[in-house]
């Protein structure tokens, strides 16, 4: 008894080390002039686009409207160590479900919920703490729990935040993140990232194709690109983007109004807002048949990886047997071999066909922390209970398994 009682006491102790305040300065803003740009600069160079102070400038024009953002910057006297970025997302029933349910639909909306997010709920991955070079890791991960404290507590004024969520963290930083399990933080796995490594060999899409078994190889140029071309339907860029956005609005909400969960929807003003970022970053290939778009595909450059970002596409055509979903995901894949990257995000939707493009799963976990303190500690082992679905294994690529033996 005496030593269990002394072992408490240690972990009680380590607890109170844990929730001081760290020795770092704290910068917390609601919008993104209100911060010092120059040290954001300094400590998002060269790292993520979805870092940079333009992405940022451009998110505050075209977010969606359940969605606000914050924004910290997190230094040691004058030096920037870290740039954190969090959104405030509005939820509520009506985001649940096909829409076709009457019940949720007059009710849903009475029943809501405001949720912090450290990350960015438009994309996948972390993109909500961005360390500066050598900064101490554990010390940052511990000041933005205070960052994401004071953000809750200020926004007491606009109903409560209940819960919050730092989002999307792979093996390495879920490991160097770990302090947060000592801050009442719970940890929980998601669907992976379906991510396909490009072979530096591959100069087009071509290459790629030549790189497969020939089953595979067969099955895509026969199952989509042959059914694809005989609809008389073609693949092409589109540089007009925004003349062209109320239509990308209809394909993608096709798309988007389907979903089980959606977290948010985005504006038309979106398209034309992402492509401000400039061509070199994002590239947008349609599906088009005769002067009728069937659907779209946005491809993003993120230093070396490649995002096939955003989909839409009529729903009707696709029933009808046009592969439009299956023809877009590749030409997403051949822009990110002409962009040079060296991998490319496909997400987390749609596990079998991504897996048999050559994509393999990446694993990503979230941390959740619920304000009060006894609905905590129910959180924390009903997280372990949480499934997710597991792709399936393909070996499409002649290097992995010999034609004979591929499955």
């Amino acid at each position: 008894m005496k030593h269990l009682k002394g072992t408490i006491a240690t972990m009680l102790d380590e607890r109170k080390r844990l929730r001081s305040r760290t020795p770092l300065q704290l910068a917390i803003a609601d919008r993104f002039s209100q911060l010092n740009v120059d040290q954001w600069r300094a400590v998002t160079a060269g790292q993520s686009l979805f870092y940079s102070a333009e992405y940022q400038r451009a998110f505050e024009q075209f977010r969606p409207a359940n969605l606000e953002a914050r924004y910290a910057l997190i230094c040691d006297g004058d030096a920037p160590l870290a740039a954190v970025c969090m959104q405030i997302a509005r939820v509520d029933l009506t985001q649940v479900g096909n829409g076709k349910q009457a019940a949720l639909q007059k009710f849903g909306s009475k029943v809501s919920q405001r949720v912090l997010v450290c990350g960015n709920l438009l994309v996948y991955g972390l993109h909500g703490v961005c360390f500066a070079p050598g900064a101490d890791r554990e010390l940052v991960w511990r000041a933005v729990t205070e960052v994401l404290y004071r953000v809750r507590r200020a926004e007491k004024l606009a109903g409560h935040t209940d819960m919050v969520l730092i989002k999307d963290l792979d093996d390495a930083a879920a490991a160097e993140s770990r302090v947060l399990a000592g801050l009442s933080y719970g940890s929980v796995p998601t669907e992976p990232n379906m991510v396909l490594t490009l072979d530096p060999a591959w100069r087009t899409h071509d290459d790629y194709l030549n790189s497969l078994t020939s089953k595979y190889r067969g099955d895509i140029k026969n199952r989509v690109f042959k059914k694809f071309n005989e609809s008389g339907a073609t693949v092409e860029l589109l540089t007009d983007i925004a003349s062209h956005a109320e239509t990308l609005q209809r394909l993608y909400l096709d798309v988007q109004s389907n979903a089980t969960l959606r977290p948010f929807t985005l504006p038309s003003a979106y398209w034309p807002g992402l492509a401000s970022l400039g061509a070199e970053n994002v590239v947008v290939h349609v599906a088009r048949q005769s002067d009728r778009i069937l659907g779209f595909i946005v491809s993003l450059k993120d230093g070396d990886t490649a995002f096939a970002y955003h989909i839409g596409f009529d729903r009707e055509a696709a029933n009808a047997g046009v592969p439009i979903y299956l023809r877009l995901l590749h030409a997403s894949l051949g822009q990110a071999i002409a962009f040079g990257c060296r991998r490319v995000s496909f997400g987390r939707t749609a596990l079998e066909p991504k897996a048999r493009l050559g994509c393999a799963p990446e694993p990503l976990y979230v941390w959740a922390r619920h304000r009060h303190p006894f609905l905590n500690q129910l959180l924390q082992p009903l997280l372990r209970f949480i499934e997710n679905e597991e792709p399936p294994e393909f070996t499409p690529f002649k290097s992995a398994k010999s034609e004979s033996g591929a499955k």
